[in-house]
């Protein structure tokens, strides 16, 4: 059974940047057609990543004409390209499978918004607060001190 694996490792692909559901990505996938070869580009919403190690695939689902198109992608294919992410979802769940009953403004996904370094902005506010209640606690456990001048009759 680990020489299967170790076969395996060697079909793996790691260029890919990571996306998970929910984000927004653009595949180029080649396509032969006869003795040409040319890169299609599908670009849309990942509703769902399964499986492991070769097998391992992702759905993409986009709106075209008005029409729901899913296409379902292997992972670790050597017809694809490249895989570019495009914006990253804010989303609970795995499976976005409810995506294809909704419609219009309904189905849109929030964005989550990173900063430069790639942290979640949210998580950055969060720290920020702790700092400043750190920074008042330290203030008024020093306690002030006053100068206190004697004026001489002189």
């Amino acid at each position: 059974m680990k020489q299967i694996a170790q076969i395996e490792q060697s079909y793996l692909r790691d260029d890919y940047p990571p996306f998970s559901s929910g984000d927004t990505v653009r595949v180029h996938y080649r396509i032969k057609e006869g003795e040409k070869e040319r890169i299609q580009v599908f670009q849309g919403t990942v509703i769902g990543r399964r499986g492991g190690g070769t097998g391992a695939t992702f759905t993409v689902r986009k709106i075209s004409s008005g029409i729901g198109v899913e296409r379902v992608f292997p992972l670790h294919s050597p017809n694809i390209a490249k895989i570019q992410k495009i914006r990253t979802g804010k989303v609970r769940r795995n499976k976005l499978y409810y995506l294809r009953e909704l419609t219009g403004k309904s189905a849109r996904i929030k964005e989550q918004l990173l900063d430069k370094n790639g942290k979640n902005d949210q998580v950055e506010a969060e720290e920020t607060a702790t700092e400043v209640e750190t920074v008042d606690e330290v203030v008024e456990e020093k306690p002030a001190e006053t100068k206190v001048e004697e004026k001489t009759g002189e």
